[in-house]
């Protein structure tokens, strides 16, 4: 029998997504599952993004562009110079996904073999990314207990190679809501430009910052014109997790001509959800502010309500719609599965995603969890009274 790739061997499940056979179960079972697991936004995609779609009349629908549909790279351009951002649309290749503008990001920038310095925990895809393209994946330690704030710089000198090409950081954090300040990205850039490094950023929650807290992209800092690359995508901004939309933004020419090979060897993004994403540009700033307060009145109920708990650990972030918890358990993995196999509280359950899956260092996280607050508050309010009721259980089953 032929043998599968030591590269598909070592690409990891998805946190995220590998407990879905036993939320099937539990349903199958009559038990209402309550989704903390991923997030997938339940707030409506505008409705002009739609209606876009709907209009469309073709009668040969052809590849588009490579880079995207000029009329999209050009509108999308003057709404990044609408947040203070210096981004011509020359500067833009639209992508199949944030996912696929990391891929291009990860391939125009690091050979097999070399590094890229990852703050953990970190978005749990990135392992899998750089696995696909033979990457390593160097990570630096940040701490639930100041809530995940960037590691002091010289962690991060400790760790540089004359392998190291690249440090990644996802600001907003996915997993931990963090929001990196002024002076930590400041410390960033002066610690790429020292080390002549590219710095890639995940942007794709850049919308979703509260209390008055400010997202600085890359793409305004001038000092990093040749190496910031911005990772952005539609699928949080516009509720549009489906459309697969996303770009790679960089003012590095010779960056964007290499990104540009990636693009045409998988010919070009979706034609209908690019037609979307370029309506959806067209959404009121009303949209975001009513947005921005759902999702900040979300966590302030749901934090709350964790905090309440015996025993869990967790601090409010300042962006994204996601929490990690540490919970009173041995590991996270196993708790997350009893809550789906073995218990439920008047027929209702939760799924989480184990934090252990957004680390690379191995035994780090098992007590923590992943929880997005992108449900309903009063949902959310019943998800914290099970966890609690059903952490009193297993510790004594645990015990």
């Amino acid at each position: 029998m032929p043998k599968i790739s030591q590269k598909g061997i070592n690409m990891p499940e998805s946190p995220i997504r590998k407990l879905v056979p036993y939320a099937e179960k539990a349903k199958s079972k009559g038990h209402h599952v309550y989704h903390l697991n991923i997030g997938q936004p339940d707030i409506k995609t505008p409705q002009g993004a739609l209606q876009a779609v709907k209009d469309a009349n073709f009668e040969v629908l052809e590849y588009s562009h490579s880079a995207g549909f000029e009329s999209y790279r050009k509108k999308l351009a003057t709404y990044y110079q609408g947040h203070h951002l210096n981004v011509d649309f020359s500067d833009i290749i639209i992508t199949t996904g944030g996912s696929e503008a990391l891929m291009f990001a990860l391939g125009s920038t690091l050979d097999p073999d070399d590094e890229i310095i990852i703050p953990e925990p970190f978005y749990a895809n990135y392992n899998g990314f750089s696995i696909s393209n033979g990457v390593k994946i160097v990570p630096v330690m940040s701490s639930i207990d100041n809530g995940f704030a960037l590691p002091s710089i010289s962690e991060f000198e400790k760790l540089i190679t004359p392998k190291t090409k690249a440090i990644l950081i996802c600001n907003p954090g996915n997993p931990t809501g963090y929001l990196y300040s002024e002076q930590e990205m400041q410390q960033l850039t002066d610690l790429v430009v020292k080390h002549d490094l590219f710095l890639i950023a995940d942007e794709v929650y850049r919308e979703f910052a509260y209390d008055g807290f400010k997202h600085i992209s890359v793409m305004s800092i001038p000092a990093l014109a040749n190496h910031a690359i911005m990772v952005d995508s539609v699928s949080k901004r516009y509720s549009m997790c489906g459309a697969r939309i996303g770009c790679i933004v960089s003012k590095n020419k010779e960056l964007m001509t290499a990104a540009m090979k990636f693009a045409q060897a998988r010919l070009s993004p979706p034609t209908f959800a690019q037609i979307a994403s370029e309506a959806a540009l067209d959404t009121p700033e009303s949209y975001f502010d009513e947005v921005i307060t759902e999702y900040r009145e979300r966590r302030d109920v749901f934090i709350k309500a964790l905090q309440e708990i015996d025993g869990v650990q967790v601090t409010a972030p300042h962006g994204s719609f996601y929490c990690v918890a540490k919970f009173p358990v041995k590991n996270a993995d196993d708790f997350a599965k009893w809550l789906l196999e073995d218990y439920d509280l008047n027929g209702e359950t939760v799924m989480i995603a184990p934090a252990a899956g957004f680390y690379s260092t191995p035994g780090v996280g098992l007590d923590e969890a992943r929880m997005a607050y992108v449900l309903k508050k009063e949902d959310l309010l019943r998800s914290a009274q099970i966890l609690k009721e059903a952490l009193k259980v297993y510790q004594g089953i645990e015990k």
